[in-house]
């Protein structure tokens, strides 16, 4: 089996990747960073993300486990001192993998130029670079409003706990195959009104953005942050492609979003 480690870059994460990578090393598994079967995250979220983008070529065949070094995360979800039973189900390939989906950008100019297409993980943001954003919203073919406001936020079911969770959006359950469009400060009044919810769309719905006045956008995906000029569309759906995440011990979605937002408590 090859595999490869990612790390938030601090001490800490450093040491305990060299730790885990000799000890893969010894029960001869094959370190490739390239065209690794298995990634290890040592950080946080923020760390997995960035395994992700550098690994959305290999999606298909590459799966994830993530380490933390700090709080725990949603993707990393196994401590430093769980590292000798990780190293041990690794090496025994005594793992399963999961798939979640993940959403699919499309963005077209208006001169013609080749669509920019990219895969998120957790969610992608469109704002204006200044003053209220104003775009049409369309639905499977139909438009459905004019959103006016500071913009607009589409995440997939794994990153509804993330922004989309801030702006209040709903969380969705990972396994579901949707994407969800949530507003950030919409204009409401007598003369301009949007939906003022969010939106949960399954996967045989996609949703375009239109640029109704401005053409130029601060787009974020994950953890990128983009401009992009000259926007003719901007076109979501969830992807063909998906996620895959090597579980080795059980932590139900729900106990994991209760530990993070809640706090455990048996009184």
């Amino acid at each position: 089996m090859r595999f490869a480690i990612t790390t938030r870059g601090d001490s800490v994460s450093n040491t305990l990747m060299q730790k885990m990578r000799t000890y893969l090393l010894d029960f001869n598994l094959e370190y490739n960073e390239d065209q690794p079967d298995i990634v290890i995250s040592v950080g946080g979220d923020g760390t997995l993300l960035y395994a992700f983008h550098r690994y959305r070529s290999r999606l298909g065949k590459t799966a994830f486990i993530g380490v933390h070094t700090g709080h725990l995360g949603f993707y990393a979800d196994w401590k430093p001192e769980e590292i000798e039973k990780l190293v041990m189900a690794i090496a025994k390939d005594d793992y399963s993998v999961v798939e979640y989906p993940i959403l699919e950008v499309v963005i077209s100019h208006n001169d013609g130029s080749r669509e920019a297409r990219y895969l998120a993980l957790n969610e992608c943001t469109v704002k204006s670079i200044e003053g209220t954003m104003v775009m049409d919203i369309e639905i499977k073919g139909e438009k459905f409003e004019t959103f006016r406001g500071d913009g607009l936020c589409m995440s997939t079911p794994s990153g509804s706990t993330a922004y989309n969770r801030s702006l209040g959006g709903a969380i969705i359950h990972p396994s579901i195959r949707a994407i969800q469009l949530a507003e950030m400060a919409s204009i409401n009044n007598r003369v301009f009104r949007t939906i003022g919810s969010p939106l949960l769309l399954p996967e045989h719905h996609p949703c375009v953005l239109r640029p109704v006045t401005d053409v130029d956008f601060q787009i974020t995906i994950d953890h990128l942050t983009l401009l992009h000029k000259d926007v003719r569309s901007i076109q979501y759906r969830v992807a063909n492609e998906k996620v895959r995440f090597a579980r080795i011990k059980p932590f139900p979605f729900w106990n994991r979003v209760r530990d993070s937002f809640i706090g455990y408590s048996d009184r």
